[in-house]
């Protein structure tokens, strides 16, 4: 298929004379203007933009039927794992195309459900989101949050459970923060940054978040400061109560990075002070609940898989605290303590296994899972003797299972129906080998019977990074792809979680590149074993997975078909000067270091484009109202990577309006979105349908 480069007249982007000097190294930023997201000149350009994408996207006579079919499919009841608090148990629903999930509350499991909370009543286009919840000891109030469209800033209101109306308290300027109820029901602790500027809160950066504690009934003005640190700007704080009231412990986070600290306040003590357990940054610390003075935490000091410690805060010295469940071959991911046992959810080359241990660390037995895939759940109070998971494989939809804690059974809770047969398609795993000989796993799904004849439509998704693993999840829209004969492809790069903090340590700052090879090689394996060709392969990522498919197509555009970044970082070297970037330099290092400098540059997205060459059809997907990922990072990219350009493939940047990094975003959009996706690649790697 072939398209010229006339018949796309890409907006002509100006080009400042901004000029930076990095450690003596002058590095223009030609594109700067376009980092003020409501510039009249930026507005013009997306707008141009948008015109010029979604008149592409329209012209492609097939993408109407992939969308009835994204909706068709998407139309099933959804379930969320159901909970108990007090007296009553909640889940979340979806229908099947609301697009938000509703609350419900029901007295028993077999009772009568009743519409506690539904976010589609909250705005018309259904853009804005419940983004946290937490429901009071008594289960009689919820405090819940509200994000509008995308936006990680929240503000949280407090509903009476029994006449679901809400109360008078209203709470603001909270991000990346829960809530957590004191036992007496008559208040909760939470985090929250001062008031920004209201025009410039989604570029402004967050510094100083300080930990509340608000009563019930009294507004914020009056809430009780109970944690802060102005002596250290970037320093977070995420307030827990254990279950039992006594203490609330806080967990310190310093950006991105997995490592913490943990303090605790003694609830019982009315001017206790906030004590501080483990007070440097050298391994990550998870509370996991406490008898008297021992807690328990799973931790990755000198265990980069993951163990289970006891440390006696009468004694805190690290000479008395006492292993209790050793690193294994597995990769700790996290631990709960259910029917007084210790419950560990461990990653087995990148799919679930829960194994069930006494509070001593003694082995009891391994949960039976329904087969190779992912599990939540496994929550509730430290007596429960039952608890509910959902399971998920890329052809199970996350199907809900009620686990019997004292006799070990399983019994079928929820199961939703899709209109598709999972026999049709088959999952494997395969190890190939990185550039530098690392062996990586990689799930491949697809219909079965296709021929490996190198010319397979292919799609490759992967992440690479923060410590975040990559797991078998069931998706309506992959599965549209597989319908259309498309190879599903999931890479577990270096920079994950899959193997422990060994693994993600191979894949951040000056060994970043890893990530990079590791996704490169993947796609060699592939082409190399017939399953596709470079004409053929699309590669796609999101947020630090669209950094990743940013980082590929300039190091490797001979080797891919199309491209699909969304919302990627790429500008390594000012990501740090906008919102919660600055979080993100004890991954990736800065640009103000100079010895971190140069890796930063060499891979940087924007700053490795080429002028002359022939760059893969590319979809550049992001939202004006991301404050995550800053839509300039994808701006500015789209305007370098369509000047650079000199091929015939399209080059474009689809820009959402009302949307954010993708947390809460409506199913209307979702749906657009993917069948945008969808149609672009049956266009430009000539996909038969």
């Amino acid at each position: 298929m072939s398209y010229s480069k006339r018949t796309l007249n890409y907006p002509l982007a100006r080009k400042s004379e901004q000029v930076d000097d990095y450690h003596g190294n002058l590095i223009a930023d030609p594109y700067r203007w376009l980092e003020d997201p409501d510039s009249e000149e930026t507005k013009a350009w997306i707008e141009a933009e948008n015109q010029i994408t979604f008149a592409y996207l329209g012209e492609i006579s097939v993408r109407e039927k992939i969308q009835q079919r994204l909706t068709k499919l998407w139309d099933y009841e959804k379930y969320g794992i159901p909970f108990k608090e007090g007296e009553n148990y909640f889940y979340f629903k979806n229908d099947g195309l609301q697009n938000q999930s509703v609350l419900y509350t029901l007295k028993s499991l077999d009772g009568e459900p009743r519409v506690l909370l539904d976010p589609n009543k909250l705005s018309d286009d259904g853009t804005v989101a419940l983004s946290g919840l937490a429901i009071s000891d008594n289960g009689k109030l919820l405090a819940y949050g509200l994000s509008t469209s995308g936006s990680d800033w929240q503000e949280w209101k407090v509903l009476d459970i029994e006449t679901g109306e809400n109360l008078s308290d209203h709470l603001n300027w909270i991000k990346f923060s829960g809530a957590s109820w004191t036992s007496d029901n008559q208040g909760f602790f939470y985090s929250r940054y001062d008031e920004p500027n209201v025009a410039t809160k989604l570029e402004d950066v967050n510094y100083y978040q300080k930990l509340y504690y608000h009563r019930l009934g009294t507004p914020q003005s009056e809430d009780i400061l109970i944690y802060q640190r102005l002596d250290q700007k970037e320093w977070g704080f995420n307030g827990g109560v254990t279950e039992d009231g006594r203490y609330l412990i806080i967990s310190v986070w310093l950006g991105t990075d997995s490592r913490n600290l943990v303090f605790y306040k003694d609830l019982t003590q009315p001017d206790a002070e906030v004590v501080e357990l483990i007070s440097q940054f050298e391994a990550n610390y998870n509370f996991i609940d406490h008898d008297e003075t021992v807690f328990y935490f799973r931790t990755d000091l000198d265990a980069p898989r993951g163990r289970v410690i006891a440390i006696d805060i009468v004694k805190p010295d690290k000479e008395a605290w006492r292993e209790i469940i050793p690193q294994a071959e597995a990769t700790l991911e996290g631990v709960s303590v259910l029917n007084n046992q210790l419950i560990g959810d461990y990653l087995q080359d990148a799919h679930s296994q829960i194994k069930i241990f006494d509070l001593n660390g003694t082995f009891i037995r391994e949960v039976e899972l329904p087969g190779l895939g992912s599990v939540s759940g496994f929550d509730g109070k430290r007596y429960d003797t039952e608890t509910f998971y959902s399971f998920t494989s890329f052809t199970t939809p996350g199907t809900i299972y009620r686990y019997n804690l004292i006799t070990g059974k399983n019994e079928l809770f929820r199961q939703p129906k899709v209109d598709f047969n999972p026999e049709d398609y088959e999952t494997k795993q395969v190890f190939y080998a990185g550039k530098d000989g690392t062996q990586v796993p990689m799930f491949i799904t697809h219909k079965k019977g296709i021929e490996l004849n190198g010319n397979n439509p292919t799609y490759l998704y992967a992440y690479g990074g923060f410590n975040i693993s990559l797991t078998p999840t069931f998706s309506v829209s992959n599965l549209v792809w597989m319908e259309m004969g498309g190879v599903y492809v999931m890479a577990n790069l270096r920079g994950g979680g899959e193997y422990g903090e060994e693994w993600h340590q191979a894949g951040m700052k000056d060994k970043k590149q890893n990530v990079f090879d590791d996704f490169i090689a993947a796609a060699e394996w592939l082409i190399a074993n017939n399953y596709t060709k470079p004409a053929k392969l699309a590669i796609a990522g999101g947020s630090n997975g669209g950094l990743l498919v940013g980082a590929c197509i300039t190091q490797r555009p001979d080797l891919f078909g199309a491209a699909l970044p969304a919302v990627g970082v790429m500008d390594m070297l000012r990501f740090h000067k906008f919102t919660i970037g600055w979080a993100w330099t004890a991954e990736y290092g800065s640009s103000e270091n100079p010895e971190e400098f140069p890796a930063l540059y060499a891979y940087s997205p924007l700053h490795n484009l080429k002028p002359g060459t022939a760059y893969p059809a590319t979809l550049i997907t992001t939202a004006d109202h991301d404050d995550r990922v800053v839509p300039a990072h994808s701006f500015k990219f789209a305007a370098a990577l369509q000047a650079a350009h000199n091929g015939n493939a399209p080059v474009l940047i689809r820009i959402e309006t009302k949307a954010g990094h993708g947390a809460g975003k409506p199913t209307a959009k979702i749906i657009e979105e993917a069948a945008d996706k969808w149609a672009f690649l049956v266009r430009t790697l000539d996909v038969e349908v």
